[in-house]
């Protein structure tokens, strides 16, 4: 994880041309601790962070029944990363591996990566679920359809009713010994972390210099905010780190340097700010020939 940690650093920061990031170094007030690592200000990144931890302690009984955790005794370790870009045409990105014991020995691995593009290119949006179901289909742990659909369910804003983006795939607790051996499982996991940086570095040199106005700049600071709610009202990493006493600046790297909330701000009909939010439903098929927004409605 912290070999991931790094090359993955190196990745973006050559994809960006000019920043490094800043390291920063924590210890956990039981066990462990980490190291989160956050570029700020870059060319193309307005802010990025790519954290890691390993952690280790005993969490409340409240906090491992809201948790569903087995036992109240825990390991964990991960990476953590999420992108926010200075560009509306460069979206947004999130991805997260992670592995969990309990106190009773039993062990399971999750994560998951998807797309938070402020406008929705098709093309883009296909070719990056492509690229994630041929990983998949490497590994007999893997479904690419289950873990779409479960990113589907998971990456759902239900008070907006809309997808936080297009999507990718989402995994939890796949259990060692139930859902494979530690061995396939993690292999897995590896293959989807190290498919991340090159998949999202393309989407960064395809859309950089893509020209936008001020009208696509304030669409991207209402975007950031349903962005923002999510993480603070929904996400699972952020409410495990909260509930264990995780370190407060890590586990909120993850919100977007600025964003904005406006009263009852509907996109005009016809708009390209109205053609995104057609496809941010469940149940894009977007390895399909030919996904369709229209055919959400």
């Amino acid at each position: 994880m912290r070999d991931f940690q790094d090359r993955l650093c190196q990745q973006l920061e050559q994809a960006d041309g000019t920043s490094e990031f800043l390291t920063d170094a924590w210890q956990h007030h039981q066990s462990g601790g980490g190291r989160t690592r956050v570029l700020i200000e870059g060319t193309v990144l307005e802010k990025a962070g790519v954290a890691f931890s390993a952690v280790a302690g005993e969490m409340s009984a409240q906090a491992a029944q809201l948790l569903h955790m087995p036992n109240p005794a825990f390991f964990a370790t991960g990476v953590s990363v999420v992108l926010h870009p200075r560009s509306p045409r460069v979206p947004i990105a999130h991805m997260n591996v992670r592995y969990f014991e309990a106190g009773d020995g039993q062990a399971w691995f999750g994560g998951g990566l998807d797309l938070t593009p402020i406008y929705v290119d098709e093309a883009q949006a296909r070719w990056f679920h492509e690229q994630i179901q041929a990983v998949c289909q490497r590994h007999e742990v893997a479904s690419y359809p289950r873990f779409k659909q479960w990113a589907d369910d998971y990456f759902f804003l239900p008070h907006r009713q809309e997808t936080r983006g297009v999507g990718g795939i989402f995994f939890d607790r796949l259990t060692v010994g139930k859902d494979g051996s530690a061995e396939e499982l993690f292999t897995f996991v590896q293959d989807i972390g190290n498919l991340f940086g090159p998949t999202y570095t393309e989407l960064m040199r395809q859309n950089q210099a893509l020209p936008f106005g001020e009208a696509e700049k304030q669409w991207q600071l209402v975007r950031r905010a349903r962005y923002a709610e999510f993480n603070l009202a929904f996400d699972r990493g952020t409410r495990f780190g909260l509930e264990t006493g995780g370190r407060t600046e890590s586990i909120l790297m993850s919100m977007p340097p600025r964003a904005e909330w406006h009263y009852n701000r509907v996109p005009a009909p016809g708009s390209p700010e109205a053609a995104t939010l057609a496809w941010l439903r469940k149940g894009v098929d977007w390895v399909s020939s030919t996904p369709n927004a229209d055919s959400l409605a």
